[in-house]
């Protein structure tokens, strides 16, 4: 038997050096601290269904339970990473037999394989991640709506095509950010409903004749419920890809945030300030202050972005059951990603408490930049009796004539005003020099942009507050979430123990 294989009767040749070098060696030393505590709580909450249904005499589930507690107390390191035994469960389950001996500890697999044994894995390291993900964006998304508020009258240029467009504030920036980050959080939130299901008791692909108790594993476990159909249990793990969607999505909208800092950072702007703590510096040039932290975030949505590529190049083609290319291979990048994605968050994070507008520069360029031009024609249809082309017509010849002389928006004159009405319109535009200065001053544009959704600050601060209400409901949501999961595992240690005597 030295030749044959350490899991399998079947086969009568031992692992080629090959699929060991290439396949089991990386995938048991790489799992096994990961999946040391997944296939721990499944064992748990298997055996005390096993023991309930009995499925197992009383004494086989008293001595299962006292192994598998010291397996829990010796941990991860106790058990032999053999590749030969292809994987992390055939290592832990080598463990539990040596324990207890194969007539008692090969019991627990009664009813089971590694195919719902592995879907239900991920869905418990799916979950995790996918919780601290929502906690990872409910903690952003709080900087965000506080330093809005704090910035809600720093008035400066908001900018499309990178080129000034039209005053708004520090604040009304930040809480678009926030707005958007709310709905990659609905997404992530809308996944767990479907990640939150217990595959266990699916087997192999077509559940087992044992008299087992689905639902019970399914509580234990923190489960919301069963997914039903053995075979879509073992198939499918569509829960990795929709979370991982998701997870891109949010990134992207960290690296868009990140681009834009690392612009207004850039001395040519010179609009924002970050402390020396995440910046960086030079080997060479003494001068330096890097902002490397900016640079990493903006990199970090395409590792996610690659994870979802990956995972589904994998699915795509594979068969409708469990195989291997859809359901290892699959979720090979996924982890790596989502991991990058809180990352994300965690870095978009200090980049958002550290953030300090320069409001002097920012204003004295929203005075100076032309971004009032829009005030000003709509100044010319509300008292000069214009259509609002004929006014946009009018303000940009304005702005050409400003451009030309020298001169900031700041500096316009009613001469030049209606110089430039006779001009496009064939007619003064009968302002005063005060309605002019009111509709070239950045702040006044601010401040009348009360309408939904606008820049003034009452309606940023009001736009926060909701945000803020939303969150709070979100994060009570969640919150209760990790309770449910935490209640669960607390259920099954104190089983456990009174089975264990």
């Amino acid at each position: 038997m030295n030749d044959a294989s350490k899991v399998s009767r079947r086969l009568t040749q031992s692992i080629a050096p090959e699929v060991v070098e290439h396949i089991y060696g990386p995938r048991v030393a790489g799992d096994l601290p990961v999946a040391f505590p997944l296939i721990s709580a499944l064992n748990q909450a298997h055996l005390l269904m096993l023991a309930k249904q009995s499925i197992v005499t009383p004494a086989q589930a008293r001595d299962i339970a006292a192994a598998l507690l010291h397996m829990d107390a010796e941990g991860h390191e106790a058990i032999e990473a053999d590749p030969l035994r292809e994987d992390a469960y055939f290592n832990i389950e080598a463990r539990l037999i040596e324990l207890t001996g194969a007539d008692t500890g090969g019991r627990l697999h009664i009813a089971r394989s590694r195919n719902d044994l592995s879907a239900a894995m991920d869905r418990l390291r799916a979950r995790e991640l996918l919780l601290q993900l929502l906690e990872g964006a409910h903690a952003l998304r709080a900087i965000l709506l506080e330093r809005a508020v704090l910035f809600a009258e720093v008035v400066m240029p908001g900018y499309t095509h990178l080129q000034p467009a039209q005053p708004i504030t520090f604040g009304y920036y930040l809480t678009g950010i926030a707005s958007a980050l709310a709905r990659d959080t609905g997404r992530l939130l809308d996944a767990w409903k479907r990640v939150n299901l217990s595959t266990m008791g699916a087997a192999a692909l077509a559940t087992t004749g044992f008299p087992i108790d689905r639902p019970m594993v399914a509580d234990l476990l923190g489960f919301d419920g069963v997914l039903e159909h053995g075979l879509d249990c073992v198939a499918s793990r569509d829960f990795a890809l929709e979370i991982t969607a998701a997870a891109a999505e949010l990134a992207l909208t960290l690296s868009r945030f990140a681009e834009d800092m690392h612009v207004f950072v850039s001395h040519e702007f010179s609009a924002v300030e970050f402390p020396d703590s995440i910046c960086g510096t030079s080997s060479i040039m003494p001068q330096k202050k890097n902002p490397i932290v900016l640079e990493h975030l903006k990199a970090k949505a395409s590792h996610v972005i690659a994870a979802f590529t990956s995972a589904g190049a994998c699915i795509r083609g594979s068969h409708f059951t469990n195989t291997l290319d859809a359901n290892r291979e699959a979720l090979s990048m996924v982890w790596g990603g989502l991991t990058e994605a809180l990352r994300a968050l965690a870095l978009a994070r200090i980049i958002a408490a550290g953030a300090e507008p320069k409001a002097d520069l920012l204003l004295a360029r929203a005075r100076a930049n032309y971004s009032t031009a829009t005030d000003l024609a709509d100044l010319l249809v509300r008292h000069g009796g214009m259509d609002f082309r004929t006014a946009h017509h009018v303000a940009g010849a304005v702005v050409r004539r400003l451009m030309d002389a020298g001169l900031g928006a700041h500096e316009a004159t009613l001469a030049l005003v209606e110089e430039a009405s006779i001009e496009v319109a064939g007619h003064k535009a009968g302002l005063s020099a005060g309605q002019v200065a009111e509709a070239l001053d950045p702040t006044r544009c601010v401040m009348t942009r009360t309408t939904l959704g606008g820049p003034a600050p009452a309606e940023v601060r009001r736009m926060a507050a909701a945000m803020h209400a939303a969150l709070a409901t979100e994060h009570a949501q969640v919150a209760g979430w990790r309770a449910h999961v935490a209640a669960a595992a607390e259920t099954r240690s104190r089983a456990m123990r009174t089975l264990a005597g």
